[in-house]
Order: C-alpha cells, then sequence, then structure tokens
C-alpha cells in the first residue's frame, strides 16, 4: 500500500506503466504500428482485414491448466542437440510435415494441433508407410470427453481419444481427401478475395460415423491407434529431446492481441490483452538473430503469419508455450 508521501510517486508509477502499454484497437494499422516500433524480435502486419473481434477470439478454442497426462521423460545426459532442427527438411517424405490447416470459424484448434502431430509421427515411425491426413473433424465432432467441440477442447484428451477408440483419415475442406475431411469453410481474412468474410463462431460438426461416399474403407476399416499417449516435461531440454527422437507435438499457450498480427520474427508479447488459449503443432527450434525460438504451425490458413508458420521465443515459456506439451506414439 502506498504511504501519503509516497502516493505521487505510486501515482506516477502507474502512469508509467500505463504509457508503456497503451490500450490499441485489436487488429488495428495502430497496434501495428506500435509493435514494430518497439523494435522487438519479431515484425507485426496485417493478417485479418476482413475480420471482426468475435471471430478472432473465437479461434482461441483451447482450454488451459487442464488435467496432466504422465509424463514421458528422456534422459537428458549426453545428447547432443543440434543448434537448430527443422523436422520439414529431417523427414521430408513425410508431407504433412509441411501442411498448413485452416479450422474456419471454430474453436477446434485443440483437435487440430492433434491432428496435424499424428499424422507426422504416423509417417515419421512408419518410415514414410503410413503417409495420412488425420481428421481434426473426427476429433472435433466425436470426442466427448475432449470438452465443447467448437466452443474449446483440451488438447491431452484429443490424444486419449486417438489411442482408445482410433481416429480415421481426413483432408481439408473440400479436398474430398480421407475418410472424413473437414466441413467447415475457411473464411476470407482479407478485404478482398473469393471466400466468405470470417464472423463469430460456428457450430460442432455433427459425429457422422462413416465415410464420405466414394472413400474405399469403411468408417472402422479406417482408423488409426496410438499405443501411448503423455505429457512432455515443461522445460526446454525435455522438448527438444522429444521433437528430435519422435517428432512434432501439440502445445497450448496464451494468446494475446498482438499475436493475431504477427508477420515475421521471434514473436514475443509486446502488448494487447489476453484472449484465450491456443494449441499449434510445435516442429523443431533455431536461432533467429541471437533470439532462440520454437518453430510452430498455426491452423489459420497460409495468408497468416509466416505463411502460416510462425517462430516464438524459447527457453523462458513465453506464454506458457513450454507449459502444455503434448504427444503421444503410434501403435505398431
Amino acid at each position: 500500500m502506498c504511504r501519503p508521501a509516497l502516493a505521487s510517486l505510486c501515482v506516477l508509477s502507474a502512469l508509467s506503466v500505463t504509457w508503456a502499454r497503451p490500450r490499441l484497437p485489436p487488429l488495428s494499422t495502430e497496434m501495428i504500428s506500435f509493435i514494430n516500433k518497439a523494435n522487438t524480435t519479431w515484425t507485426a502486419g496485417q493478417n485479418f482485414q476482413n475480420a471482426d473481434l468475435s471471430y478472432v477470439k473465437g479461434l482461441c478454442g483451447t482450454f488451459l491448466k487442464g488435467p496432466r497426462l504422465p509424463e514421458l521423460v528422456h534422459s537428458v545426459e549426453d545428447v547432443m542437440l543440434p543448434v537448430s532442427f527443422d523436422p520439414r527438411q529431417q523427414w521430408p517424405n513425410c508431407p504433412t510435415i509441411q501442411q498448413i490447416r485452416d479450422q474456419g470459424s471454430c474453436g477446434s484448434c485443440w483437435a487440430f494441433g492433434a491432428a496435424e502431430a499424428i499424422s507426422d509421427r504416423l509417417c515419421i515411425h512408419s518410415s514414410g508407410n503410413v503417409s495420412v491426413e488425420i481428421s481434426a473433424e473426427d476429433i472435433l465432432s466425436c470426442c466427448d470427453e475432449c470438452g465443447l467441440g467448437c466452443n474449446g477442447g483440451f488438447p491431452i484428451f484429443a490424444w486419449e481419444f486417438w489411442k482408445r477408440e482410433g481416429v480415421v483419415t481426413g483432408g481439408l475442406y473440400g479436398s474430398k481427401v480421407g475418410c472424413r475431411p473437414y466441413t467447415i469453410p475457411p473464411c476470407e481474412h482479407h478485404t478482398s478475395g473469393s471466400r466468405s468474410p470470417c464472423h463469430g463462431e460456428g457450430g460442432t460438426p455433427y459425429c457422422d460415423m462413416q465415410c464420405i461416399d466414394g472413400y474405399s474403407l469403411s468408417y472402422p476399416k479406417d482408423k488409426h491407434f496410438g499405443e501411448h499417449a503423455y505429457s512432455v516435461p515443461p522445460h526446454q531440454k525435455p522438448i527438444m529431446i522429444e521433437l528430435y527422437k519422435n517428432g512434432p507435438v501439440e502445445a497450448a499457450f496464451i494468446v494475446y492481441e498482438d499475436f493475431f498480427q504477427y508477420k515475421t520474427g521471434v514473436y514475443q508479447y509486446v502488448t494487447g490483452e489476453m484472449l484465450g488459449g491456443h494449441a499449434v503443432k510445435l516442429l523443431g527450434w533455431g536461432e533467429e538473430n541471437g533470439t532462440p525460438y520454437w518453430l510452430a504451425a498455426n491452423s489459420w490458413n497460409t495468408d497468416w503469419g509466416d505463411n502460416g508458420f510462425f517462430k516464438i521465443k524459447r527457453g523462458s515459456n513465453e506464454c506458457d508455450i513450454e507449459s502444455e506439451v503434448v504427444a503421444g506414439m503410434p501403435l505398431d
């Protein structure tokens, strides 16, 4: 509590914090300018010219601080890790590692991060013999215990669902790839384009336990299963070892308003209010201009960020990115 003699100093301190972080309109050119003038480790730009705040808030559909799975602990002694690691180069015969998806007007990031990383791991651990796109829609619509569908879910339960019930294949919206392709259309982030504008949040698709017409396998026969699902210890080196040995993982983190304006560089929080929890596929790591980073794939289409990918500061638990990392291993 401030004593009377120190009251003016307290007021000045409060004002300095206010001046340091002004309240800027989200998704605005004012926020972009403020971030870029801060001369931090990343560059902001316009990603959502044709979207409202309710839409971008709806993209943050991950419930944070939920239950944890048992941790898989790797031995960290005598493990020589490279300065940088990119699984797109390590496993070039696995095309899903390079893929960027679009969750549309639905808070399904928790299902997307799981489906994407599972797809990669099926390919990696089969030496390229199993190259499929796991259906985010199957997880989103059929995993009742995962959460509330498009209104949010827990990543760990998506991995448990893969282990317990299995998940079918399914590609992007309109692709007709796999058993259950995604049925929520992408929307137009920018002012000109062929897609519909981004507004609000859509409903969760129905759990339709059958494959699309013309697909060669039945729904039960198309399922892929996990053998293990686990949490990764919330520290830099165990996460790096997990990525290096087993492939991409799913990471949940806090999203602030400035994250939506990311274009290039190594993201770290600069300004804006917290909007919710988000989940992404974490791929690898590196350093840029002396700043260590994690490499991640977002699920907001390729016209967001760096062609759909982004880097986020590594080693300091930026926005809790290292706190809730989950993964699993395919059933042989």
